[in-house]
């Protein structure tokens, strides 16, 4: 969790036109362009073991892939026959909801190679692709029909994604849907950082359809579903990705939405706070979901990682209960997790002893990203 950070993005599509005078976004100018086609990703998930090892091998023992990783070797599920079986892996692929905002969706896929898991995730952002039969009522993939994924080369953090010329037959408008798609669907894995993006073998500087700069490649400092906000002074601010619920029939999920939030100071973490509270611009279609009234009862405290908030009682959806709904918890989670230096959040309320979820558990400990989000997909 520590690698997402709020930093300043490149402002995209008109919001950016508007805004380049302004130097408000402003891109990571780090990288060197690659001189050479991309190679085979080495490895892009530092987290995943290797499931296809051969049968031969003892449990325990190690062995290295072709990518020059080493890894433990997976048995079946009766462990003494060592018979492989059908095995699955959670991860975030990020689509397209009804509203057309690029959202996270967590899809059990075929558990791959771990110098294929990139290259796979990929391939399940591709429209008509595997991803079909996977996909929630009102979600849709991202990348054109027919795109294929060519190689993938991992270096310094940069992951150069080499797709074929189909992937540039989509409509001006999705451009930036589908930079934000790629872009957050791939650094997830925690030592990828950025993307850059090649099409047949040929190196672009800039986005086939729509122009968008490229040539530094595009990370999450570069925002998603960016949003300007009436009222908010940019010159005053900074831009922070928060997250809100939205509803589609039974399945509630949240959108994270990068917007400008008024403050001098990204470690101002009350102001962060306030702007969920005070919840999402009317025409975003999300979710309000805090009761009114709620604020912080103390300035929020960060010691070893935890950010400690205590709120007034408004917070509560049952003060007998001391309960705070699931929807609260996650929202707050998530967004301040998205920090680089915060790692869980400890949310107690004033003259309550002790804070409880939905379902009547006791908040004992600070509540992580992992509660949420797989942990596979970190």
């Amino acid at each position: 969790m520590g690698k997402r950070s709020i930093i300043g993005f490149i402002g995209l599509g008109s919001l950016a036109l508007a805004l380049t005078g302004c130097g408000i976004f402003q891109g990571e100018q780090v990288l060197k362009e690659i001189d050479n086609p991309p190679e085979e990703a080495t490895y892009t998930d530092n987290l995943d073991e290797v499931s296809e090892e051969s049968q031969e091998q003892e449990n325990n023992t190690t062995d290295e892939n072709e990518a020059g990783e080493v890894t433990e070797p997976e048995t079946g599920e009766s462990g003494d026959t060592g018979e492989e079986v059908d095995a699955t892996v959670k991860r975030q692929l990020y689509l397209l909801d009804a509203n057309g905002m690029v959202v996270p969706q967590t899809l059990e896929l075929p558990k791959a190679e771990s110098n294929e898991v990139a290259k796979q995730a990929l391939e399940y952002l591709v429209k008509g692709g595997p991803v079909t039969e996977l996909l929630p009522n009102g979600f849709e993939a991202v990348l054109p029909t027919g795109t294929e994924i060519i190689s993938l080369n991992l270096k310094d953090g940069t992951l150069t994604v080499d797709v074929s010329k189909e992937f540039a037959e989509y409509r001006p408008e999705d451009e930036q849907k589908i930079l934000q798609a790629m872009t957050y669907t791939l650094t997830q894995f925690e030592n990828v950082e950025r993307i850059k993006l090649w099409i047949n073998g040929q190196v672009k500087e800039e986005m086939p359809v729509n122009g968008t700069p490229i040539v530094d490649g595009y990370s999450r400092a570069n925002g998603i579903n960016i949003h300007s906000k009436d009222g908010v002074d940019l010159m005053d601010s900074e831009a922070v990705t928060l997250y809100y619920p939205a509803q589609d029939g039974d399945l509630v999920y949240h959108v994270p939405v990068t917007q400008h939030v008024e403050t001098s100071d990204l470690e101002d973490y009350s102001s962060i706070v306030q702007a969920l509270v005070d919840g999402p611009s009317f025409e975003l279609n999300l979710l309000h979901i805090f009761n009114p009234g709620t604020s912080l009862a103390e300035d929020p405290t960060v010691e070893n990682g935890v950010i400690n908030l205590t709120f007034n009682e408004n917070i509560l959806n049952n003060v007998e209960e001391a309960s705070i709904t699931d929807e609260v918890m996650e929202t707050l989670v998530l967004t301040l997790t998205d920090i680089s230096g915060i790692d869980a959040v400890n949310v107690e309320v004033e003259n309550i002893e002790q804070v409880f979820n939905e379902g009547g558990t006791a908040y004992t400990e600070p509540v992580t990203r992992e509660t949420f989000v797989p942990t596979e997909s970190l």
